[in-house]
């Protein structure tokens, strides 16, 4: 391990290729330009590709196909420019073609402020896509965490077939911090997507699941295997091409079901977390990226005070860890959220612990100035009182 001083969006673009990574396709925008300018320079360092593309949508359109033919691929974006990726990002979901997108959170609506920080798309990283497609999200909190979570998000999206995507912030990507960072990244374990097992007369094409938990095996194009990625989202159940043996009327729902189904099953592969002195908290901070920080920093001033307060930092924010939640708060009387949005976790947390009689308020910011722990521990004792 050596010790680096490190931009946060250079540690996503490092992560990146730890990961395997060795095409990315991007478009600068603020505040996730550093990545671009750092992919073209390190793809060419480790034998891989940067193309710069045009706008969002032909960047998600440039990784679709190159992930197709084998090659593991990313790009990064924000704000509008996440917006706009909406579409192909879905029907990268759909078509279950493995790639990782970072997101480095402006702030605002809109175009919004580019250089100012925000925690706004806890939503769009999971509804912003049509059809009812599901998600895999990470959000780090810390510039080290950023690397070893875009890297994990690599192996989970490899794994799991489907998009994963690093749920950053303007305040992380731009900031700059002294890591621990492995010498070797050939030495670090990676993930591979599952591919045929059969010879190529015998392959059933990229969708040939029979059982809802599975995840098929997909061909890269140009390997000898007639490797076809949907177009329409809807796959055949237990293969085939769909363009001569067409659907049949429960495909959809057997589809639907699966692309969600083979998340459920794989949750604790997936959900990770950060568990601080909630065994005997009366009051529980749950939080995640960069505010999770200062939650900490209030939950220890608190236990200071004579408060028995804990801390939930969401790594994994989807699939929703509502196990996790519920057990960590088992002893609760409130729940804190603090987060840079109007109440987006909040809302999920409350559907975790409906029913509890658990109290559950929030800490917002929306001008993109950090949460103080003051204001946590401000909170904690009106709710307390």
């Amino acid at each position: 391990m050596t010790k680096r001083l490190l931009l946060g969006n250079d540690a996503f673009c490092e992560g990146l290729i730890a990961g395997g990574v060795r095409f990315y396709a991007g478009y600068p925008i603020t505040p996730a330009t550093e990545i671009a300018e750092a992919m073209s320079r390190r793809m060419p360092e480790v034998g891989g590709t940067y193309v710069q593309m045009e706008d969002e949508l032909g960047s998600m359109a440039a990784i679709m196909g190159a992930s197709a033919t084998g090659v593991k691929s990313a790009t990064a974006s924000a704000g509008p420019g996440m917006a706009l990726m909406q579409n192909e990002l879905g029907q990268a979901i759909a078509a279950e073609i493995p790639l990782v997108v970072v997101n480095v959170q402006r702030a605002g609506p809109g175009i919004g402020n580019a250089t100012r920080s925000g925690q706004m798309e806890v939503m769009q990283s999971r509804y912003g896509a049509n059809g009812e497609v599901p998600a895999v999200v990470l959000a780090p909190s810390t510039v080290e965490e950023a690397f070893w979570l875009t890297l994990k998000a690599v192996n989970l999206s490899e794994m799991l077939r489907t998009v994963v995507i690093v749920l950053g912030e303007g305040i992380l990507g731009l900031q700059r911090a002294v890591v621990d960072l492995p010498d070797d990244y050939d030495e670090i374990e990676v993930v591979n997507r599952p591919r045929p097992s059969v010879p190529p007369r015998e392959f059933l094409g990229n969708y040939a699941a029979n059982e809802l938990s599975e995840v098929p095996p997909i061909a890269d194009f140009g390997s000898g295997y007639k490797s076809i990625v949907s177009s329409v989202g809807i796959s055949r159940r237990g293969g085939g091409d769909i363009s001569i043996l067409g659907l049949a009327v429960d495909d959809q729902d057997f589809t639907i079901r699966r692309l969600h189904q083979k998340l459920l099953d794989r949750k604790n592969e997936i959900t990770l977390f950060e568990q601080l002195m909630t065994d005997d908290a009366e009051i529980v901070y749950i939080a995640f990226g960069t505010q999770a920080l200062s939650a900490i920093g209030a939950m220890h001033e608190a236990r200071a005070r004579g408060i028995k307060a804990g801390v939930l930092r969401l790594i994994s924010i989807w699939p929703f860890p509502d196990e996790v939640v519920r057990a960590c708060c088992a002893k609760a009387r409130a729940v804190v959220v603090p987060e840079m949005n109007l109440g987006q976790a909040r809302l999920l947390v409350g559907n975790a612990l409906a029913n509890t009689g658990i109290k559950i308020v929030g800490v917002n910011r929306v001008d993109s100035i950090t949460i103080k722990p003051v204001e946590i521990l401000d909170k904690t004792t009106e709710v307390l009182s």
